[in-house]
């Protein structure tokens, strides 16, 4: 392992780096971006408003920050799919076996950690955790490693996987009172999710919490056929969970069941997989469940994040945990006792019959993968994926990056049991917008279409601004009201991750990931 450090001696630069206060993981951020949905409700909406549509046509470019030098193995290795956390005046984000310190009011780099991999998957890494004055993160080698915030020095590191077993790191920790909560990743082995917390101080492991039943007779063993396609199901959970202080819930969103396309060896609605699990952070146990997908075999998972909000629905107000989920549907359930209370396409899907008396879609047998193929929509990528939505509480409105677009899936393993994916699909025809959902009715009130595709996350602001990212490398602001596009800037890549914003010393800045580049927008003065 090795850092790279640049003491910053001009005026203005980061000469006090401090630890992060706990209570700004709970509040709206304003001067922060603590967490990787910048609070615990992954609403990712910002009260800041000195940048808004009376002034976007004069935001500029205040600075730029390449990563370069620092390409995992392959293109997506190599791009800032994290979303940074902006804790002091200090920006830090994390590539696959990296992770950087940058000004946030200059983008100059502070230190530069450098983690010598010993393999693993190196397909992105989706950010660090903050717990006082140390940084946590998590490498493809199935490592979390805590360094000092101050000088990017290693503190410790600690395993959390098998990476014989094909697991790998790529979640952003999640920080929730005394614990580090982190998750895995890997489709490859047929190996059982789970998610676990840490000691924030020691690395030592404090509770785990497996999505699948490990024996007959656990809960959700009933929709397995046997042990062994339970302890073989998958369910990985490589995305951040979101936290309710009030009712101590953490609500965690899980992935596909395994073998991954061919099911056959695993008949039933495969719990806990592709679900919204909500867990006592303090001990691991299960509090309720809600499934968008049961059994899974077109590579969906739920792994969207579960955003949380209240709302008044039918004279009531409700605590709403919403995700627009990848199989097409949006879904509304009351956080506390996991009930749902709104199941709604969002993009026009053939996978279904509908909902069952819980909400939970009911599976299309003729939609299941075949040896001579079928033709399903959404296809393999999703009505959406796993970069971030929005929800804005002066609109009402949960925005979300989304896509219409149809796969021929087909198996070419018809064993009883087969292995990895035992299957794949071949993508066809496709189109992608933003919508813009009702959370109390699940209809869509707006749509923008990208003309050349979008994957990217979403950031909504009290200045009535919504930002994303098109297919042609371009950062767009447009109306949360109605879509309009309001402004855009050329990046010369497509938008990787979340978009943030925050304020220093008053004036609002705006920073977004494209390719290995981060970019900082500002009013200039």
């Amino acid at each position: 392992m090795r850092v790279l450090a640049t003491f910053l001696l001009a005026c203005g630069a980061v000469s006090a780096q401090g630890g992060l206060n706990p209570a700004k993981l709970g509040a709206p951020p304003t001067d922060t971006w603590p967490t990787y949905n910048g609070d615990y409700t992954g609403r990712r909406y910002s009260t800041l408003s000195k940048i808004n549509q009376g002034n976007i046509n004069s935001l500029s470019l205040a600075w730029v920050y390449r990563a370069n030098g620092a390409l995992g193995s392959g293109p997506p290795g190599g791009r800032i799919s994290s979303t940074p956390v902006q804790v002091n005046g200090v920006l830090y984000f994390t590539m696959p076996d990296h992770a950087w310190a940058v000004d946030a009011r200059t983008g100059r780099e502070v230190w530069h950690f450098r983690w010598t991999s010993h393999g693993g998957e190196h397909i992105g890494n989706r950010g660090a955790g903050v717990y006082g004055n140390w940084l946590y993160f998590l490498t493809p080698d199935c490592n979390m490693v805590s360094l000092n915030l101050k000088d990017g020095s290693e503190r410790w590191r600690t395993s959390v996987c098998d990476l014989d077993q094909y697991y790998f790191g790529s979640m952003a920790p999640l920080v929730v009172k005394n614990h580090i909560i982190t998750g895995v990743s890997g489709d490859d082995l047929d190996r059982p999710g789970y998610i676990e917390a840490h000691d924030p101080e020691t690395g030592a492991l404090q509770w785990r919490w497996y999505t699948v039943p490990q024996k007959m007779g656990d809960p959700g063993s009933e929709t397995w056929p046997n042990e062994e396609a339970m302890k073989h199901g998958g369910g990985m959970t490589w995305l951040t969970p979101t936290y309710d202080p009030e009712l101590n819930m953490i609500y965690v969103p899980t992935g596909n069941p395994q073998p991954v396309i061919a099911g056959k060896a695993r008949p039933g609605a495969n719990l806990f997989t592709a679900s919204v699990v909500a867990l006592n952070p303090d001990t691991g146990k299960m509090q309720w469940y809600f499934q968008s997908s049961p059994h899974d075999t077109h590579d969906w998972d739920a792994t969207q994040t579960p955003v949380l909000f209240d709302a008044e629905i039918d004279g009531k107000k409700r605590k709403i945990v919403a995700q627009a989920s990848r199989n097409g549907y949006f879904f509304a359930i009351d956080r506390a006792t996991g009930k749902n209370i709104v199941s709604a396409e969002y993009v026009k899907g053939n996978w279904s019959k509908g909902v069952d008396a819980k909400g939970s879609p009911i599976p299309n047998p003729e939609k299941e993968p075949q040896l001579d193929g079928a033709l399903v929509s959404p296809n393999q990528g999703g009505g959406t994926n796993w970069p971030p939505p929005t929800y804005n509480p002066d609109t009402g409105l949960f925005y979300v990056n989304a896509s219409r677009a149809f796969s021929v899936y087909y198996i070419y393993d018809p064993s009883d049991k087969p292995e990895g994916w035992g299957g794949n699909d071949r993508g066809g025809w496709g189109e992608a917008m933003i919508q813009a959902i009702d959370p109390k009715t699940g209809k869509v009130k707006w749509t923008h279409k990208w003309e050349d595709g979008s994957r990217g996350g979403l950031l909504s602001t009290a200045g009535k601004l919504l930002f994303g990212g098109d297919g042609s490398g371009n950062l767009v602001a447009l109306d949360p009201a109605n879509g309009n596009p309001l402004w855009h800037a050329n990046l010369g890549n497509s938008v990787t991750n979340g978009p943030i914003t925050y304020e220093l010393d008053g004036t609002q800045y705006l920073v977004v990931g494209a390719g290995d580049t981060l970019y900082g927008f500002a009013m200039l003065r």
